[in-house]
């Protein structure tokens, strides 16, 4: 009896575990998870040679250990450290880039370094955080409140009397490595003055306080006392010290009595301020001017190439009239500003219209955006000494795009995928779990979706699909990748908070108060 109950519950759990039911043949899950996969015959499988045959793959696995195999620990004290951060940069958009620049296969030049690992990226009062809060995290070693930047978590998103208090200041290790004497610096395509790299030299319970009249309207009369994030940077504790400061946001820094399209309130010029500060700081606004400057003669550096943030590298090829500078110029400016340095340096490098972009939903422009920030990350290895200089590079958080579908090696990633959707149509590879597209893939009074293959053009700002609507395209809350090359580099191996990033810098360049490599 107990014996054919127990192969009655046996045969019961063989048929739900292995997806069979009684009377017809077995399910295949590999065939039922991939519907239509053949459909779309129209693209023909890249495939590279020998990838083929077994020894192929054999081969590449055996070469990739000898290579693990012939790492040995840079132990050395760095003198140099860059933190570069690919603002909104997540897993997918590094798989989707691979494909833009030249298929799966390929790898960004920072895929190249010797150690990666993974940071988890939430806020201390959301799930999904934003640039400000993890600026906080990967720049200051404190996890924070959503909206604020380089104050604890005592302080709430526009919280002004909070931000007055400086017990609740957290500072960078751009202020850590100057404090050890060596020189700091950043470079951003975005406002010097955004969130990633405020976070290098700001204090504020809002973001958005980029300025006086921002922060004047927020806080009222508690505002007296408080200096917005602009100011920070041209006199404050941090700011004030930094000698490099490449990228947008020309409108925070002047009343429109000097430049109409300022947003100042006080009648301040704060580029004329900072260079009346010293004789050897020099102002540059165009491309041309960066590349002649002369390093030895220029003691700080402050370029400001755009009113907002600067224009997406396509829109710079694009306009023959095009005065900004590239991301990898800015790199190469700053470095080479830095390297008189005689105790070395910290600098900061955010490629941050990655971010944006996404945010628009527009993929062909993020995956230009990484492109590009992959340009500037080989360009500053090339410049620098792997024994003496560390670079780490990381992302923020992540977007909630995808890449999705079973299209056929080197096919477009920009185009449909191989199998239908449920309602008959085509859907595109890349998509959005939300954003503004929805309304242009959704026809709303027909209740159903738009073929996105009639959509698709060669234009660069094209919008791709989005699940919800939103006015703005959403964060993604997964870990996000760190690579690392150079001195103590395989610290950031493994799986760890954000907030740990600036602790490692830290410990490998010996500056800070914590524990460090040359104690």
């Amino acid at each position: 009896m107990w014996t054919l109950r127990l192969l009655t519950v046996l045969l019961l759990a063989a048929c739900v575990l292995g997806g069979a039911v009684p009377g017809k043949p077995p399910v295949d899950e590999e065939e039922h998870m991939h519907p239509d996969l053949q459909r779309n015959t129209r693209t023909r499988a890249r495939i590279i040679e020998g990838e083929d045959t077994q020894d192929y793959w054999l081969s590449a696995s055996k070469a990739h250990i000898l290579e693990k195999l012939s790492y040995v620990r840079n132990e050395k004290r760095a003198k140099n450290i860059i933190l570069f951060l690919g603002d909104g940069m997540g897993l997918a958009t590094l798989a989707a880039a691979r494909s833009y620049i030249g298929g799966e296969e390929q790898k960004l030049s920072f895929e190249e370094f010797p150690y990666t690992g993974l940071s988890k990226t939430y806020c201390v009062d959301k799930i999904v955080p934003d640039s400000a809060s993890t600026s906080t995290s990967y720049l200051c070693g404190v996890k924070a409140n959503y909206g604020t930047i380089g104050v604890n978590a005592h302080v709430k998103r526009g919280d002004c009397q909070a931000m007055a208090d400086t017990n609740n200041h957290v500072f960078s290790v751009g202020k850590w490595a100057m404090d050890a004497g060596k020189a700091a610096g950043l470079v951003t395509t975005t406002r010097v003055t955004h969130a990633s790299p405020a976070g290098v030299y700001a204090h504020t319970a809002d973001r958005e306080w980029e300025n006086n009249a921002v922060l004047e309207e927020a806080c009222g009369d508690l505002a007296e006392g408080l200096d917005d994030i602009a100011v920070q940077l041209i006199h404050g504790e941090v700011g004030g010290k930094l000698k490099v400061i490449l990228g947008g946001g020309k409108r925070s820094f002047y009343d429109p009595e000097f430049y109409e399209k300022g947003r100042r309130t006080d009648g301040r010029n704060l580029v004329a301020e900072f260079e009346a500060l010293a004789e050897g700081n020099t102002f540059v606004k165009t491309q041309k001017k960066l590349l002649k400057v002369n390093v030895t003669e220029t003691d700080r550096l402050l370029g400001l190439f755009s009113k907002s943030h600067m224009h997406y590298h396509v829109e710079q090829l694009a306009d023959p009239e095009n005065n900004e500078p590239t991301l990898e110029e800015m790199t190469e400016k700053a470095i080479e500003m830095l390297q008189k340095e005689e105790n070395g340096y910290f600098l900061f490098v955010e490629g941050g219209k990655i971010d944006i972009s996404h945010h628009d939903t527009m993929a062909r422009i993020a995956l230009d955006e990484t492109a590009e920030f992959s340009k500037a990350i080989k360009r500053a290895r090339e410049l620098t000494n792997l024994e003496d200089t560390l670079i780490v590079v990381t992302s923020d958080h992540s977007h909630t795009f995808s890449v999705g579908g079973y299209q056929a090696r080197g096919s477009d990633i920009f185009g449909e995928a191989e199998s239908l959707g449920t309602d008959g149509k085509p859907y595109l590879t890349l998509s959005y779990a939300n954003g503004k597209s929805f309304d242009q893939y959704y026809d709303t009074e027909a209740h159903e979706r738009i073929d996105p293959t009639s959509l698709l053009s060669e234009d660069t700002a094209q919008l791709f699909p989005a699940t919800a609507p939103l006015e703005s395209e959403t964060h993604g809350g997964e870990d996000v990748g760190v690579f690392a090359s150079g001195p103590w580099a395989h610290l950031f191996t493994g799986v760890y908070e954000q907030n740990t990033i600036p602790h490692m810098l830290a410990f490998a360049a010996c500056v800070g108060d914590g524990k460090t490599a040359c104690d």
